[in-house]
């Protein structure tokens, strides 16, 4: 049996559920989520950690790729960036750009790359459309999944 470390909330204190939203622009979690955290069981916390590592580390591949994973995590070390080493190494590259996106000069000191559909922007602006791009694959999945069950109920 795996151990597992306990799921810490990943609430960033931007919540905009508050103001109708069905899916916080700032954690990427579902309204009823969001309230429902604390009454969460691990293993449901867990389902929901892994939902969102997948989205965003989805919307971060579509922008960088991680050439040298070591480097990138000598790096965040470094730096003292704070992230979850349990969790995909792209969602990494996310709390390194949210630590310092208008700082880097050079993403190979991080072990990084551009994708193509990404050369030429600045890293402010791709971490701008890896935010959007996580809040889009949580909404749909939240339209397609989630809120058809909720009116029916």
């Amino acid at each position: 049996m795996a151990i597992y470390k306990k799921v810490r909330t990943p609430c960033i204190g931007v919540c905009s559920t508050g103001i109708g939203d069905n899916v916080c622009r700032g954690c990427k979690r579902f309204a009823h989520e969001v309230i429902d955290w604390n009454a969460y069981s691990e293993e449901q916390r867990r389902i929901i950690a892994e939902r969102r590592d997948g989205y965003l580390a989805n919307a971060v591949r579509s922008q960088l790729e991680i050439v040298d994973q070591h480097l990138l995590l000598t790096q965040m070390r470094h730096q003292q960036i704070r992230f979850n080493e349990d969790q995909n190494p792209y969602c990494w590259v996310f709390e390194l750009l949210r630590a310092g996106a208008s700082q880097i000069v050079d993403l190979a000191h991080y072990g990084l790359r551009p994708t193509p559909t990404a050369r030429g922007a600045s890293l402010v602006e791709l971490r701008r459309r890896i935010d959007e791009d996580f809040y889009a694959l949580s909404l749909a999945y939240y339209q397609r999944f989630v809120a058809p069950g909720l009116q029916s109920a």
